[in-house]
């Protein structure tokens, strides 16, 4: 039962009624105990009439230990819990301290304690953002999101630009991790997006670009990202590190972000998308949207960044590197095919967050690929284009046999099925033969997905699959051209007729 204060009335009911009834009955006509009831014989003051008195109202128990014993190994490390402290107490005096039943006195003394002797805080001040000048940029995994590509589990992140003022916001899918390439390549989108650059941009401390790098690169590393602001007219800040309230604007975002996304694709019902570009163009409709809502605070914020320079900077992050004898090239360990007749030569890569452009010669583009990732059993992976290596394999079949990157040459799942086909049913040189036709087939003839078509239906008839066969259902009916044809050859006169009409 909560304590409730005695009243001048209830003191006065009492020693009414204590004239003719006994302490206990008159006490319980009162309203209260008959401990108190004592206590008021003893001093029948009124309560209104009595001073407050604040203070211990128990003898304290750690008089003679705190000094002696606490202060100084709190002094000495602050860090010591309150219940560390009592298993000493009770090692040192088992005695006094028999049991637990000191803990919560001690833990409220070494909390009051720390509260008067710790050293000073920082503390938050809050800011009032203003129109145009601060955007801020962050990376925020989505694996939560559960999201899925023709059915594969898709890791990626997001990057989420922001504009603190506004709240005007921009989400770019990030298939790596957070690079420089990334920010470079998002940044512009959103920039080019607002159609204006802030005053300032801040991130975090960029850890990720600098992670494992040597001295020599973090300096390459910064000096490319102070060009790359300049560019814009920017000033670039950062946070202090594990300070996240100084970039809140983004962060405090991630969480509404990603909730918003998520119920999005309960809504959509299902969380499965046929390639990348849905996702995106998913993400960015859902962007948009949330956009319309701070339409005038957007308005407002519009007159105030600075203008676009001419032109866009650079986002990629070139490496030269060679050709080799295999007829490709390795990128952060990644082998990637090129044409054969490369082979020999050095390529300048622009390594893009999502793809490669190699260029030979000057700004010509020779190949390009979309960017793969690492595996995480450390086995190397291969980006094959069956285009440069067909004729190749036209000239070498059996090669395809124990060929390292076989299983990444099939453009489609129906080729890799067909593969297994002929693999099963055929003797080893005539299924290499069959399946190096197929593909040059497809290659010469341009038919990949209608040879694809054909491939799903041979294995589902029970039928191995035979490109001559194939190449026969492919060729287009032969047209017969007319043997005579007459061509009317117009006077001269009616040209010059026509000049005279012009005249």
């Amino acid at each position: 039962m909560a304590y409730k204060p005695i009243t001048d009335q209830q003191l006065r009911l009492y020693l009414t009624d204590l004239q003719d009834h006994s302490q206990r009955t008159a006490a319980a006509r009162a309203g209260f105990s008959e401990r108190t009831a004592r206590r008021f014989d003893a001093d029948p003051t009124l309560p209104s009439n009595r001073k407050i008195v604040h203070g211990r109202t128990a003898a304290d128990p750690l008089q003679v230990y705190w000094q002696n014993d606490l202060l100084p190994l709190l002094e000495k490390d602050s860090a010591l819990q309150a219940v560390t402290l009592l298993r000493h107490l009770q090692s040192e005096h088992p005695l006094a301290f028999p049991d637990d039943r000191i803990r919560r006195t001690l833990e409220r003394r070494v909390r009051q304690w720390r509260a008067l002797n710790n050293p000073e805080r920082d503390s938050i001040f809050r800011q009032t953002p203003e129109p145009g000048y601060m955007a801020q940029s962050d990376f925020t995994h989505a694996e939560e999101l559960e999201v899925t590509i023709a059915g594969q589990p898709f890791p990626h992140l997001l990057y989420h630009f922001v504009m603190v003022y506004s709240r005007w916001e921009h989400v770019g899918v990030v298939l790596g991790g957070e690079s420089f390439t990334a920010l470079a390549e998002n940044l512009q989108q959103a920039l080019w997006s607002l159609g204006g650059a802030p005053q300032n941009h801040r991130t975090d401390s960029l850890s990720a670009a600098f992670r494992n790098l040597t001295a020599d690169e973090r300096e390459d590393m910064t000096r490319r990202y102070s060009a790359f602001v300049g560019h814009f007219g920017m000033d670039a800040s950062r946070n202090n590190r594990g300070e996240a309230h100084e970039n809140a604007a983004v962060e405090s975002q991630h969480r509404h972000l990603k909730k918003a996304i998520e119920q999005a694709l309960i809504l959509r019902g299902s969380r499965d998308f046929a390639c990348i570009e849905d996702y995106r163009r998913f993400v960015d409709f859902l962007v948009a949207r949330r956009n319309r809502q701070r339409a005038a605070a957007v308005q407002a914020e519009r007159a105030h960044p600075k203008p676009l320079p001419p032109r866009r900077t650079t986002d990629f992050t070139e490496i030269v590197v060679p050709v080799a004898r295999t007829g490709g090239f390795l990128v952060k360990s990644i082998f990637y095919s090129t044409p054969s007749q490369l082979i020999g030569q050095r390529l300048r890569v622009h390594l893009y967050d999502d793809r490669l452009e190699e260029a030979l010669l000057g700004s010509t583009l020779v190949v390009s690929h979309l960017r793969a990732r690492g595996r995480v059993d450390g086995h190397r992976v291969h980006v094959i284009n069956y285009h440069h290596v067909v004729n190749a394999l036209r000239r070498k079949p059996q090669a395809l046999w124990t060929s390292i990157y076989r299983d990444s040459l099939f453009p489609r799942t129906e080729y890799a099925e067909a593969w297994k086909v002929l693999q099963r049913d055929l003797p080893r040189r005539e299924a290499c033969r069959r399946m190096v036709d197929l593909l040059f087939i497809a290659h010469d003839q341009t038919c990949e997905a209608e040879l694809a078509h054909l491939l799903a239906d041979d294995p589902a008839a029970g039928r191995v699959p035979d490109p001559d066969l194939l190449a026969s259902r492919l060729s287009p009916m032969p047209t017969a051209l007319p043997r005579n044809v007459a061509v009317a050859h117009p006077s001269l006169d009616s040209f010059d007729a026509l000049l005279g009409a012009r005249a």
